[in-house]
């Protein structure tokens, strides 16, 4: 096994619906590939909601995820900065100093206040980019 971490960040101005998917897949994936020594997993917000959006809690609820306890928190520069990859909603404003990692804009549509198709859609959507971003850094052999 290799010895080599990669820290994973899922970022979005209010931390209370793509990012909290994000890292509810990305949670998952890292189990079922059996990686929880090699990679960890940051999320966070610019500017946290109070709760993650409740359409959010029920489409994650209908794959198996509570996300009904989570809480959107505030991410720092620092904290990004010493990120592998950090992946952007479409939302963020976010500027990095650091040329080591790797920022990526998903430019998803924000769930809050859409109806329960469309969320399930954005839902899909990010769980199939996450899983493409294992296989990118950590192929199943």
């Amino acid at each position: 096994m290799s010895t080599d971490s990669t820290t994973f960040a899922f970022v979005c101005v209010q931390n209370a619906g793509r990012s909290q998917m994000s890292t509810a897949f990305a949670e998952r994936e890292r189990e079922r590939r059996d990686l929880e020594d090699s990679v960890e997993i940051l999320t966070g917000g610019t500017h946290p909601a109070d709760h993650v959006h409740a359409e959010v809690v029920d489409v994650m609820g209908e794959e198996g995820f509570d996300l009904s306890d989570r809480t959107p928190r505030e991410v720092s520069t620092a904290e990004l900065e010493s990120c592998d990859v950090v992946a952007t909603m479409g939302c963020s404003t976010l500027e990095l100093d650091a040329e080591s990692v790797d920022v990526r804009d998903w430019a998803l549509d924000d769930p809050d206040g859409k109806d329960m198709d469309r969320v399930r859609e954005i839902r899909d959507d990010i769980e199939q980019r996450v899983v493409a971003l294992f296989d990118e850094f950590h192929p199943e052999d």
